[in-house]
């Protein structure tokens, strides 16, 4: 096993979880089975109870584990299914440690950071790199992300890890990648102190980097890479320029044209094969056709949303249609913003805030036959929608917002639940289709598996009233319903589970298909009358 670790220096957000990716894109295009793990350094157990307002968007494993988005582009990118193993937290470290203190493990020793937190830090490291990926089969890399930033408290442990982990391997069996800031000034020049001063806390923790790659808005000259080398100890030819891209999936195409592979290859000993072009053809399609996506939210972060953006830039390329997307506050908007878009979505989320904008959107799509994709909480919106006004049902609402006649109940499961953390409908789960259906259709047969994060289904005391009055349960899951469409409509289709969470660059989601195909028509439409 080859580890490559990616730190980050100067201030968050700067895009290691992208940079991550792309070098496993590199190395993925070259014929290397590839892994990925992310240290997160919060005291959380996992991302489940975060604020995705704070935090971003919780991303859904296979396996129900609740984590951090950038295991979403680790999957994006790579075309493969991690698992919960592959996200470190300090609360996962810490409640190992203390759950083998408590049984004995320890013989009575004082337990302390070093060595027994950072020994729980490499076993963590060293157990998801051995997991089993796509095909039942080990990877050769595992790349490992480090969360925060060089010097931050809470990351002080998870280095000394890697820092003993590069003492014990071989030479070529790890890599440190440092991603930092090059900022340009008012005068156009790129500033190289941050780096400087980054590379050097770096050090005083016993860690020299092999590579940095240089975040800019610019392109990096060759004089500042210099310059970057010789107060750095890293060769010319290792630091590497990240200059913004329009679109995420450039990076890898713009890190190719860097020589990134070339150093990385060299570093772990690899053979440099030549990189299979397929990926960087799908991503590189130009569009010819565009449509504008009202996306009606409640968080008001597009990070919220993240796989849902780039699960429509999925569909889009695949149809060579270019989707903007509007996004709507669903407390402060006019259902006249709806009235030149080509289509409106509805994403999932908890809480009643913001509600009753959603739902009148939901109307808004299904009257005027807008087409219409609706995700977990956009699912059970669009039956208590229909319930109230063609059911005839004034008051249906959800348990969960209060008061009314519940067509959407909570789990049976969940009714007992105390705890937050964990304790959803999540992950994989066998869903049946209707043959015939419109779904059945997108997905091309009759039985898929998609990822769940929800507490509350369709009561069932109500499904044979609704699918009385027309609306269409076109897919389940035991006696649950998980996916709703109205035949007389053009595209109105809503999904209890998260389509987005299984959506790649090369494997498109089908329901976002079926919605940008639709965007497409509807707005041919409505410009050739």
């Amino acid at each position: 096993m080859k580890y490559i670790v990616v730190t980050g220096g100067v201030m968050s957000g700067l895009g290691k979880g992208i940079t991550t990716a792309s070098i496993g894109r590199l190395l993925k295009n070259r014929g290397y089975r590839v892994t990925a793990v992310k240290i997160d350094p919060y005291l959380n157990i996992d991302a489940g109870t975060m604020n995705p307002a704070q935090h971003g968007e919780v991303f859904v494993l296979s396996d129900g584990g609740e984590v951090d988005l950038d295991l979403g582009n680790y999957e994006r990118f790579l075309n493969i299914n991690l698992k919960s193993i592959h996200n470190i937290t300090t609360g996962k470290v810490y409640r190992n440690v203390i759950e083998k203190e408590r049984r004995g493990d320890f013989l009575g020793a004082t337990v302390q950071i070093i060595p027994h937190i950072t020994d729980e830090i490499r076993h963590c490291i060293s157990r998801a790199a051995e997991e089993e990926i796509n095909g039942g089969r080990v990877a050769e890399i595992c790349l490992v992300e480090v969360g925060g930033t060089v010097g931050d408290i809470e990351s002080m442990p998870f280095l000394e890890a890697v820092r003993q982990m590069h003492g014990d391997l071989a030479p070529q069996d790890m890599i440190l990648v440092h991603v930092t800031l090059v900022p340009v000034d008012t005068m156009g020049d790129h500033k190289t102190k941050p780096t400087q001063h980054s590379v050097k806390t770096l050090r005083e923790l016993g860690l020299q980097p092999d590579i940095i790659v240089g975040r800019s808005s610019e392109v990096i000259s060759p004089q500042t890479k210099k310059k970057i080398s010789a107060f750095t100890d890293v060769p010319l030819k290792a630091v590497i320029s990240a200059k913004d891209v329009p679109d995420i999936y450039q990076i890898p195409v713009e890190l190719e044209k860097e020589g990134l592979a070339d150093v990385v290859c060299s570093y772990l000993g690899l053979d440099n094969r030549e990189p299979d072009p397929a990926w960087y053809r799908v991503v590189s399609q130009e569009y010819t056709n565009r449509a504008t996506v009202a996306i009606v939210s409640k968080y008001g972060i597009e990070d919220v949303y993240i796989s849902i953006k780039e699960s429509l830039k999925h569909a889009g390329r695949a149809l060579s249609t270019e989707v903007n997307i509007r996004w709507l506050d669903a407390e402060t908007f006019d259902v006249k913003d709806l009235a030149d878009v080509d289509g409106i979505l509805i994403p999932g989320g908890f809480g009643k805030r913001g509600i009753e904008g959603k739902i009148q959107a939901i109307q808004y799509a299904r009257e005027n036959k807008k087409p219409y994709l609706g995700l977990c909480l956009g699912f059970q919106l669009a039956v208590i929608e229909y319930a109230r006004h063609v059911l005839g049902i004034p008051d249906a609402t959800s348990e969960e917002m209060g008061e009314g006649t519940h067509v959407i109940a909570i789990l049976p499961e969940q009714e007992e639940v105390s705890d937050l953390g964990g304790t959803m409908r999540l992950g994989d789960c066998d869903i049946a289709l209707k043959e015939g259906t419109m779904v059945a259709g997108l997905y091309g047969r009759t039985a898929i598996v998609e990822r769940h994060r929800h507490r509350y289904e369709v009561n069932p005391e109500f499904i044979g009233d609704l699918e009385g009055a027309g609306l269409v349960f076109s897919g389940t899951c035991g006696g649950r319903m998980e996916v709703c469409e109205l035949p007389d409509h053009p595209f109105y289709l809503a999904t209890q589970f998260h389509p987005e969470f299984k959506s790649s660059p090369t494997h498109p989601s089908p329901p976002y298909i079926g919605f940008v195909e639709a965007c497409k028509k509807n707005k041919s439409t409505s410009e050739s009358r």
